[in-house]
């Protein structure tokens, strides 16, 4: 046997294999007279066992009744051989339980009795004593059978045991590992707000400075020199700009003042629409809003304006990444969470996706695929729901679209 074949065999088979060749080599030399037919049924059988993995085990019980009822062929229910009847039993309880064992069991004791059809009931008589050895031995079948499966099932019992214990040690590795991502993004965001704070304070000044000097130029040139009118106005619009960027990273990095309210959430979510309507432009004005709001939802806390802000930095992203006359859709559901029950707001496009590679990254700060992008606005929405006590979580598919699904919690 080359190595290349071996591989496909287990220990198990060669003992099979070994077993009944002892047994036919025993049966040519201890009993010269039988059949030639008997070692090669042997072999037979100990082959059988040993390919069950690879031929199914109903092929190996039908094989195996075969090759018993060739075996008892000689000499009937007084054939020494009857005992083989217990591996396609055996075989069955393995692999089809209780089913498995009276199909088996019925089969083996129809080949084994059909030999007494084959007695001339005038000429012979069975006293009691070998009807009780004919009894006995058809119970063995049942016996052997019920035993195999109490084992086996005990052994899947285990098995499932193990594979319960193997997923629940995958499910906690997974959330440990986002458990280390949160705490290495909590990390990262703590001390990039420490930066913008005192970055923000030392650039307002000097920022304050340069708009009121463009603002005098622009008044003292006035219409004398159009071109340096024209730089002092943009000068003056740059500074603006660069000062709702620090307001930005400031709201960012400063800890929330939450203003609880309980309220709800269907007529915040209209609130967010009505927004997204009134603000939308560019390639997003085509795009509408579908709402599907569950009827069960209860009234939960949060802060009005800072949970309408954050959805609607959704909507708008999920608008921006929609084809022309697009819909992007708001759905909300009750679910059950972890610690607690929770309310899930969707917010589902059917645009151009998000590639794999930046699915970890969308939540980061300054991380961003838009040209004219900061990259703080999933940062910010991740913020606002980590501080009400949420999650947020987002499946994509390149060329499908995307869902964001914001969870938050139910407070009694």
């Amino acid at each position: 046997l080359s190595p290349s074949w071996l591989r496909y065999f287990r220990p198990q088979d060669f003992v099979w294999l070994l077993l009944f060749s002892v047994l036919a080599a025993l049966n040519v030399l201890l009993r010269p007279d039988s059949s030639v037919l008997v070692p090669v049924v042997l072999i037979g059988l100990g082959v059988s066992a040993a390919v069950e993995s690879r031929i199914g085990a109903v092929t190996t019980i039908l094989i195996e009744l075969v090759l018993c009822g060739v075996l008892l062929y000689g000499r009937g229910v007084e054939s020494s051989f009857y005992v083989f009847l217990v591996l396609p039993v055996i075989s069955a309880a393995t692999n089809f339980g209780i089913r498995g064992i009276v199909l088996s069991t019925l089969a083996a004791c129809a080949i084994y009795f059909s030999y007494l059809l084959r007695v001339d009931w005038k000429a012979q008589i069975i006293d009691p004593e070998n009807w009780f050895e004919l009894a006995l031995r058809a119970l063995l079948l049942p016996v052997v059978g019920f035993l195999t499966f109490q084992l086996a099932e005990a052994n899947r019992g285990k098995t499932r045991t193990l594979e319960a214990t193997a997923k629940e040690l995958a499910e906690a590795n997974t959330s440990l590992k986002q458990a280390q991502d949160e705490i290495r993004r909590s990390e990262r965001l703590a001390a990039l707000g420490q930066l913008t704070a005192g970055l923000a304070h030392e650039l307002r000044n000097p920022l304050g400075t340069m708009k009121t000097s463009a603002e005098l130029l622009q008044r003292q040139v006035g219409a004398n020199n159009e071109i340096a009118a024209e730089m002092a106005g943009y000068i003056a619009t740059e500074v603006d700009r660069t000062n709702s960027l620090i307001t930005r990273f400031l709201d960012f990095a400063r800890p929330a003042r939450m203003n609880w309210e309980k309220g709800d959430l269907a007529g915040m979510l209209d609130r967010v629409t009505e927004r997204f309507e009134r603000e939308k432009s560019g390639p997003a004005r085509s795009v509408s809003v579908f709402k599907n709001y569950s009827p069960d939802i209860p009234p939960i806390a949060f802060d009005p304006q800072l949970l309408e802000g954050a959805l609607l930095n959704l909507v708008m992203n999920a608008a921006q990444a929609s084809p022309p006359d697009g819909v992007v859709t708001i759905k909300t559901r009750r679910v059950d969470a972890n610690p607690g029950p929770a309310v899930e707001v969707a917010v589902i496009d059917r645009g151009s996706g998000i590639d794999p590679k930046n699915l970890e990254s969308i939540f980061n700060p300054f991380f961003t695929t838009k040209p004219d992008g900061v990259g703080l606005g999933l940062a910010i929405v991740s913020k606002i729901i980590d501080d009400h006590g949420g999650k947020i979580a987002v499946e994509s598919t390149p060329g499908e679209g995307s869902v964001f699904r914001v969870f938050l919690p139910v407070r009694t």
